[in-house]
């Protein structure tokens, strides 16, 4: 008896899996596998739009901030030199970038000690800075949070496939518990993708601002010298 329960089984399953090798059986679509992820995938969607979201606004932002003038701190050494120094003034209130700030402020200062022009020039630096970096602990936060959600998600639903599986009478269908496994092991996947997403959008952006942070701190040694040899 326990022989031909066993066999029947055996032969169930061989008949689900050659049912799924058919040609003709239809293929699950990644839309279907993200609706059948369960409600934990709504924080998921969420935090993938807030890291798309980030990515392409500090995108634009750091793009803008690096479009300064190559002959900017020419044209403001030519000016200055020559005593221009409202010209120089209007012609960095001209461009909406860091630097230009930095250079527009340590004009101001002209006829103030050196070092109390520098440290204008500094503060500034650090204000611009701040900006450059906003939500950037965001996106940060969004590639760690990611994965944890899905692998929380995984669990949760783990826990309902084995509750349906204590629940069922008999003899288990093995589809069911394949079906349950499957379900939960998509959050995993889905926060795997966030994470990793927001992760290289992050580290990306970070390297933008290096770059942009070292220019500043070229261009300020460079204007503290001009006013050293003026």
């Amino acid at each position: 008896m326990i022989l031909a329960q066993t066999l029947s089984t055996d032969s169930q399953m061989m008949a689900d899996s050659l049912s799924l090798m058919e040609p003709g059986k239809p293929s699950i679509g990644l839309l279907d596998l993200l609706i059948k992820g369960g409600y934990m995938m709504i924080p998921l969607y969420i935090l993938f739009v807030i890291a798309v979201f980030i990515f392409v606004e500090r995108l634009i932002t750091l793009r803008k901030a690096a479009k300064s003038p190559k002959h900017l701190m020419d044209q403001i050494k030519i000016l200055v030199q020559s005593g221009k120094v409202d010209q120089a003034k209007f012609l960095c209130q001209g461009e909406s970038t860091p630097v230009a700030s930095m250079i527009a402020k340590g004009l101001e200062r002209i006829g103030s000690p050196l070092k109390n022009i520098e440290v204008s020039i500094e503060n500034v630096g650090k204000i611009e800075i701040y900006k450059l970096e906003k939500n950037l602990g965001i996106l940060a936060t969004v590639a760690g949070a990611a994965p944890m959600i899905g692998f929380l998600g995984t669990v949760t639903g783990m826990i309902q496939a084995f509750i349906a599986v204590a629940q069922e009478e008999g003899m288990v269908s093995p589809k069911l518990l394949s079906t349950g496994i499957y379900e939960a092991m998509i959050t995993t996947a889905a926060g795997l993708v966030v994470g990793i997403i927001a992760y290289l959008g992050y580290n990306y952006l970070v390297s933008q601002v290096s770059k942009l942070v070292h220019s500043m701190e070229y261009t300020s040694v460079e204007f503290i010298d001009l006013l050293q040899d003026k």
